[in-house]
């Protein structure tokens, strides 16, 4: 993978939210593994893991299985050009605020905080005060379109 950019409500570098499995794996290769979990609602989700990359992809839809979904714990990842894994929660708050996500709620649960911003369907998580993974989605109907917030 060329470019490991967060990019909120986009993708992830040249991943594009949207994007099926075959595209995916034309772009990345095989997964080191899959998982596949069914909801109640009808809907599976695919997981593809690509420990390597430091990356999980997730792909939710019936008629059509699109990425919803991207979790990295790389710390080469970037987010508006800075290196996020050396950001600290005050840091992270700022640049997100200042790319126009405002809506932001801290948690804390299981001896980790969790920094969610509702605005970008993004969330950090942080374990003794280091950011230690990203996860941030879009969300997608059953027909595999992706849903404006």
């Amino acid at each position: 993978m060329k470019s490991l950019e967060i990019l909120p409500l986009k993708g992830f570098g040249e991943l594009a939210f949207g994007q099926t499995i075959g595209e995916t794996v034309q772009q990345l290769g095989t997964a080191e593994e899959i998982d596949e979990m069914d909801g109640e609602d009808g809907m599976n989700t695919v997981i593809l893991h690509y420990w390597d990359l430091g990356m999980s992809i997730f792909f939710e839809g019936i008629e059509k299985s699109v990425i919803s979904c991207f979790e990295t714990d790389n710390p080469d990842s970037v987010l508006f050009g800075h290196r996020v894994f050396e950001m600290n929660q005050d840091q992270i708050m700022k640049i997100m605020h200042d790319n126009g996500f405002h809506t932001v709620e801290k948690e804390l649960e299981e001896g980790e905080t969790r920094l969610t911003f509702d605005d970008g369907l993004i969330d950090f998580f942080f374990a003794k005060n280091e950011l230690v993974a990203v996860s941030w989605g879009v969300l997608v109907n059953s027909r595999g379109e992706i849903e404006i917030i």
